[in-house]
């Protein structure tokens, strides 16, 4: 991983996960894997690569970058039930410096369904 500074902003790119959310941004596992290299080499210090969970070909494509980083913490986001932390950790568990990001939905309706209070 690029060394951290007190002094210093990370990057942290977002670009192989949210970047295919805008209508007709997909990118091939070609250019997934293209992406990260360049990313990595770049100095970028954190690349969430994607949602392991969500598709055999985002699986394939974290677990391939997570092989190929050379400095970047690797990371895959999931949803905080066992079952994503699990699928993610086989992923990015190859890299370097492997993470995984966790999340919550927080609206009204994501609580609802899931049966969440605010506390």
């Amino acid at each position: 991983m690029t060394s951290a500074k007190s002094d210093r902003v990370l990057i942290f790119d977002t670009t192989l996960r949210d970047g295919e959310q805008s209508p007709g941004a997909t990118m091939t596992h070609d250019e997934k894997l293209e992406i990260a290299e360049m990313l990595d080499e770049m100095g970028v210090d954190i690349i969430e690569a994607g949602f392991p969970i969500a598709s055999e070909g985002d699986f394939a494509a974290v677990s391939e970058i997570a092989g190929q980083a050379k400095n970047a913490v690797i990371c895959g986001l999931a949803r905080a039930n066992l079952r994503d932390i699990d699928r993610c950790w086989e992923a990015v568990k190859g890299a370097k410096f492997p993470r995984i990001h966790t999340f919550i939905g927080t609206s009204p309706l994501h609580r609802q369904i899931q049966n969440l209070s605010m506390d």
